[in-house]
């Protein structure tokens, strides 16, 4: 989403700046090698992680020199950073889009981290929800504010059209010509995208359809724990973890089914991704993913449980003239009404309200 906006904002006649933030030791991010590709602006930065000070006051003064005339954060981390220690020169917006929250345990990190996150939120010039659920997500006072937004995410269609029509590396392509249907998972190797639970689902499915695949392109914490469920359900030939691939599309266009089995989200690109290509998809009510999908008309919906995402599969593969009307009536929402300008614009009226504020 974030490098769709830039381009979008470039083209607007704006001036965007990514700050891509890592742990020392990262040699080169996903985001940062897909904006080398795109020829998009970029300043990598790498810093200590937890609640850094020092490197905060220098990212704000590094904002200042380039000349930032707003900030836009796009995470929990830059939220609490800037909400606690950002500091600049002149009066400089903070601007955030907030994508979700993954409903960490109580007393854990991760939870301790959203609820710094939700307090920083009332120190925001602006605050954008990528959907009208996530204000359930916000105190009370917090999302009848005027400061907040909704704006869901966009997309360049033309710009997927064209990377669908890549190759693929040897080691995917060979996946792909061994296996009938593929299923498609994407996103972080991480519990909340309910991985886990999709190769179970999995498993179930190929009862129907013995000669399967399943591909699920990401990386994350959870790399072992999936690869010894796959290993204990003796899938290894017919579950691949190719790990971060920065093309998705391309593998849409040699899949027959995206399933999104998380059990939280705001409004995943992958999602419009999918529909652009006309990609059926299978996924869990959550975030904005139904109102999106019109509560089932322009993709399966699911609660979450195992057999129902297989049956949910099976029934894409089972009543093709279904599963073809659902993705055409998806395709022709994302063109009119989530496009990529659409979004930039949207985001473009928030700066300057900010701005005056």
């Amino acid at each position: 989403m974030l490098l769709t906006l830039v381009e979008a904002q470039q083209s607007q006649g704006l001036n965007p700046m990514i700050l891509s933030a890592g742990e020392p030791g990262i040699e080169s991010k996903g985001i940062e090698k897909e904006a080398d590709r795109l020829g998009l602006p970029i300043t990598v930065w790498r810093m200590k992680p937890g609640l850094n000070r020092t490197e905060t006051r220098r990212i704000c003064e590094w904002a200042d020199e380039w000349g930032a005339d707003i900030v836009h954060s796009h995470g929990y981390k830059f939220n609490i950073l800037l909400g606690l220690f950002g500091r600049f020169k002149k009066t400089v917006p903070v601007v955030t889009t907030v994508h979700g929250y993954v409903h960490a345990p109580r007393f854990s990190r991760m939870w301790a981290y959203e609820l710094l996150d939700r307090l920083a939120l009332w120190r925001m010039s602006a605050v954008v929800l990528v959907g009208e659920a996530m204000k359930r997500e916000l105190p009370l006072i917090l999302r009848q504010s005027s400061r907040i937004t909704i704006i869901r995410n966009g997309l360049k269609v033309e710009d997927i059209l064209r990377k669908s029509e890549d190759s693929l590396p040897t080691e995917i392509n060979k996946f792909v010509r061994d296996h009938d249907p593929v299923i498609l998972g994407v996103g972080r190797l991480s519990p909340e995208k309910g991985f886990t639970k999709l190769v179970l689902s999995f498993r179930e499915f190929k009862d129907k359809f013995p000669r399967a695949g399943l591909l699920i392109a990401g990386e994350g914490v959870l790399r072992d724990t999936l690869e010894r469920e796959i290993s204990n359900n003796k899938l290894e030939k017919d579950v691949l973890l190719p790990g971060y691939y920065p093309n998705i599309p391309a593998l849409m266009a040699r899949s027959e089914v995206l399933v999104i089995s998380s059990t939280t989200e705001g409004l995943p690109i992958t999602l419009l991704e999918a529909m652009a290509l006309q990609l059926p998809i299978v996924s869990t009510c959550v975030g904005e993913i139904p109102r999106v999908l019109e509560n089932g008309a322009n993709g399966i919906l699911v609660n979450g449980s195992e057999r129902e995402i297989a049956g949910a599969m099976e029934s894409v593969l089972e009543d093709a003239l279904a599963a073809r009307k659902r993705s055409e009536r998806g395709r022709q929402k994302v063109l009119h009404e989530l496009s990529s300008q659409s979004m930039a614009d949207q985001y473009e009226k928030v700066y300057w309200r900010a701005l005056a504020s």
